[in-house]
């Protein structure tokens, strides 16, 4: 089979369904290649870095990974930023791109961007797991299979392969054989280390059995799809558990166990629970203890009083000098469920004190001035449009959110009930990330619906993207939170000045018209009581529908308990 064949072959029975992508000369070859199967759909984005935020979208909802297909030089620099998010989300993205024949490089052939001119290889070498051309087609089923496993091994991330032109219409005797299961999701777990950690269920650090317990879950709860046993655990030892954003819905936010969010936009359950009189015991699992999951570095993480599950040592590493355990946060959950005769002793004795340490943070409010979801504000306050929205969406339906003053809205405000239903770029979050991102979440859900919180700054740079949501009918809701400014960054440069407040307002477009303009339904909303009627309405419309919500870019988002924390945190103590 020619070089196309081979890899649309290799992905085929990695058992993905679709392929985002912008045609170009430097793929002509995979044009007709994708007419000869007919297994992968191909999905033609507006932008390169577009296809491979859909890619990144696929990965994350579908549990796969996401492939993208470009050409190299302009193609490949355009998704430089995408496959950036994708690698500090831990999101497996393969992207392809095309690159001049071999035979020809470094000879000025228009878009040459191989090791002898640009180097796309090394422009994405800091950027992904795996970086690599094909300078040989013999070299590639060989390094396709490196490229998959490195893509499909934990931890998961990004990987890049540049196939030049001759490689593409090469003759490959080769079948590519698919990768091992066990090689993708292996039960990694350090056993010594897990053994050990037993002992802080027994001894807190007064010596005596911990109360105070509670649970920290980060992304590596999704990654091993172990939310499940999460919630076992909790259940089990009626354990509080609380999530990072990037991790929001792995455990239910309206279980009787549930702290909601902790760190950025986070609730005051968590606070009071993580901070405020820190645990007697603090697991924390999967969680990269980043800036935003840490509550800016004001958790306290100590031997005596943490265990760490992270397959990923830096992480750990960095933050604690004992009680951690290398590890997959489901393999360490399911062997404590196996060892539960070990820790049930000091569980049991603590439960009844444990539920009353809950009880009286329960008691408390949870939410920054809850009152705002039910806000008559005109123009619209953004926790009234997320709790319409979340009221409209169904129970299992996705929400993504994108970068801005309503990422805080929304990770504060919207209730999350399963994995995977709320989706995010949280770590570099890219502006507009989220618009493009939600086409690779319907076409790897297609039986869920869809919404996307987003703004007029994010749109600017995103929003041509709803042009391929028209094209392929894809029902996405795209809820505009329209303020006429760069929201967040407009909250802080507004005191600054007049020139700083101008420099951060925007005009106020007809996003509900624009979409009109590229195949897609919109809607405009400027007064509180009509959101729930647009809601219900772009529920049942077909193709994407633009809500554009006339918003008030004055309302503070609820971050005060990260505020108080930053202003108190110093690095030196």
């Amino acid at each position: 089979m020619l070089g196309t064949d081979f890899i649309l072959d290799c992905l085929s029975k990695e058992n993905i369904d679709y392929i985002f992508m912008v045609p170009g000369g430097l793929i002509d070859p995979f044009l007709p290649a994708l007419g000869r199967q007919s297994h992968l759909k191909p999905i033609v984005a507006a932008h390169e870095g577009g296809a491979a935020y859909m890619a990144d979208g696929y990965a994350r909802a579908s549990g796969k990974f996401g492939a993208a297909l470009c050409i190299g030089g302009p193609g490949l620099t355009n998704t430089v930023t995408a496959v950036a998010a994708a690698q500090t989300d831990g999101s497996p993205v393969l992207l392809i791109s095309g690159e001049v024949s071999t035979y020809i490089e470094g000879l000025g052939m228009f878009q040459d961007a191989s090791s002898q001119t640009l180097n796309d290889v090394g422009t994405l070498k800091g950027l992904t797991h795996f970086s690599s051309s094909i300078e040989n087609p013999k070299n590639l089923p060989h390094l396709i299979r490196h490229a998959m496993i490195h893509l499909l091994t934990e931890p998961k991330g990004p990987v890049h392969i540049s196939i030049p032109q001759d490689c593409q219409e090469a003759i490959i005797e080769a079948e590519y054989q698919r990768i091992d299961r066990s090689l993708s999701h292996p039960d990694i777990l350090a056993l010594k280390a897990a053994k050990e950690s037993l002992e802080h269920f027994k001894r807190g650090r007064n010596g005596s059995p911990p109360v105070r317990i509670a649970v920290l879950a980060g992304a590596g709860i999704e990654h091993a799809e172990c939310s499940n046993d999460l919630i076992r655990f909790a259940e089990n030892w009626h354990i509080p558990v609380a999530t990072t954003l990037r991790a929001k819905g792995v455990f239910p936010e309206d279980h009787p166990l549930s702290l909601g969010v902790f760190g950025y936009a986070g609730t005051h359950h968590s606070r009071m629970a993580l901070l405020d009189n820190p645990p007697d015991l603090l697991i924390v699992l999967g969680s990269g203890l980043n800036e935003r999951d840490t509550m800016h570095w004001m958790l306290k993480l100590t031997p005596k009083n943490a265990i760490c599950v992270n397959l990923d040592t830096i992480a750990i590493g960095a933050h604690l000098t004992g009680g951690s355990v290398v590890g997959d946060a489901g393999a360490y959950l399911k062997w404590l469920e196996a060892n539960s005769d070990m820790i049930r002793p000091s569980l049991e004795s603590t439960r009844a004190d444990r539920k009353s340490w809950l009880s009286g943070i329960i008691a408390q409010p949870r939410l920054q001035n809850p009152e705002n979801c039910k806000s008559k504000a005109i123009p619209l306050h953004p926790a009234r449009v997320i709790s319409d929205l979340r009221a409209a969406l169904p129970r299992d339906g996705i929400v993504l959110i994108d970068s801005g003053a309503h990422r805080a809205f929304a990770g504060h405000y919207w209730e999350s009930y399963r994995p995977l239903t709320y989706i995010s770029a949280t770590n570099l979050g890219p502006m507009g990330w989220a618009i493009p991102a939600a086409i690779g979440v319907q076409c790897a859900q297609p039986n869920k619906k869809v919404a996307v919180i987003t703004g007029d700054g994010c749109m600017r740079m995103g929003g041509m993207e709803i042009a391929t949501a028209a094209r392929y009918q894809l029902p996405i809701i795209y809820v505009v939170i329209n303020n006429a400014a760069l929201g967040n960054v407009w909250l802080r440069a507004h005191q600054e000045g007049p020139v700083p407040d101008a420099l951060t307002t925007l005009p106020d477009f007809d996003w509900a018209a624009f979409s009109k303009s590229l195949g897609g339904n919109g809607i405009t909303v400027s007064r509180p009581e009509e959101l729930a009627q647009a809601f219900s309405k772009a529920l049942q419309n077909k193709g994407p529908t633009v809500v554009d919500v006339k918003a008030d870019k004055r309302f503070k988002t609820p971050v005060e308990d990260w505020n108080i924390a930053r202003a108190a945190w110093s690095f030196h103590e």
